[in-house]
């Protein structure tokens, strides 16, 4: 399977959208290639008039078109649509799963045997596209399909394959993440407002600070702690600064704030069907 093709998004909500604008950004497909369905007719008619995409209501329409087919819905109403949409699906289809702590076993209960399913776990930056997004391939996916997976996710943001029994951690960090990220941001900036800087200030700080500090770690290669070192100056004021941070116990915190969303999201995956 290689690109362009007909690829299908069951759902149509703000993943749906990041990875339209991305395949059509990356060129991988063009707008009379995809096909989206969803249960809201604005949300369908907003995306039809801004990417000139196929849309539709009839997930079971949807589903028998597309050679690529993203489930893009909530996991609380996934045993639903795949009720709905089963009969429909191609033998030749590729499933792509993006719906947290729901397992590819779990899919491939509702479809037919041999049917090629992969799991993704996107993060919301994929809106920006400067997401992450991890992938677990089952049973009888090919290299082909493999390269396909990566490359629609790789149009909006960075790709890792890991062992399916890993993807309730990456749901714990990646997934999670970026609210751990979102909170350190306010409180940083909220702590200079406390210093007395202007919240404009203060907000335009902190964002631009994380973000730098992020585009380091990437573009230097560096170990965090080897670039946190580099800051810290004997005596000085970040590490007097660090001190208080592991006072309050702030790297244990954030460990297990990945381990309590990790083991949310295998209770997540363990719910009785619906």
């Amino acid at each position: 399977m290689s690109f362009p093709q007909q690829c299908v998004l069951i759902g149509a909500g703000n993943m749906a959208e990041a990875l339209v604008a991305g395949m059509l950004k990356a060129e991988l497909v063009h707008p009379e290639q995809i096909f989206a369905a969803d249960i809201q007719p604005n949300r369908l008619t907003y995306l039809q008039d801004r990417y000139r995409i196929k849309v539709g209501r009839s997930n079971g329409e949807a589903a028998g078109w597309g050679q690529v087919l993203i489930l893009s819905v909530e996991p609380q109403v996934l045993d639903e649509v795949l009720r709905e949409i089963a009969r429909s699906i191609k033998q030749d289809t590729l499933i792509i799963s993006v719906a947290a702590g729901y397992p590819i076993v779990r899919v491939a209960g509702h479809l037919k045997p041999g049917q090629r399913i992969i799991r993704a776990m996107p993060n919301t930056p994929s809106s920006v596209l400067e997401g992450v997004t991890a992938l677990s391939c089952g049973a009888g996916v090919s290299e082909e399909d493999q390269r396909t997976a990566r490359a629609i996710f790789g149009s909006i943001g960075k790709v890792v394959e890991v062992e399916e029994r890993l993807m309730d951690a990456v749901t714990g960090l990646s997934g999670s993440g970026p609210a751990y990220v979102y909170l350190m941001i306010e409180a940083l900036a909220d702590g200079g407002v406390k210093a007395g800087l202007s919240r404009p200030v203060a907000e335009l700080l902190a964002i631009q600070t994380t973000l730098g500090a992020a585009r380091m770690v990437i573009e230097s290669g560096e170990h965090p702690a080897q670039l946190k070192n580099r800051v810290a100056s004997p005596g000085g004021t970040t590490i007097a600064g660090l001190h208080k941070l592991e006072e309050g116990r702030l790297r244990a915190t954030l460990m297990a704030a990945v381990e309590t969303a990790t083991k949310r999201s295998q209770e997540l995956g363990t719910a009785p069907e619906k």
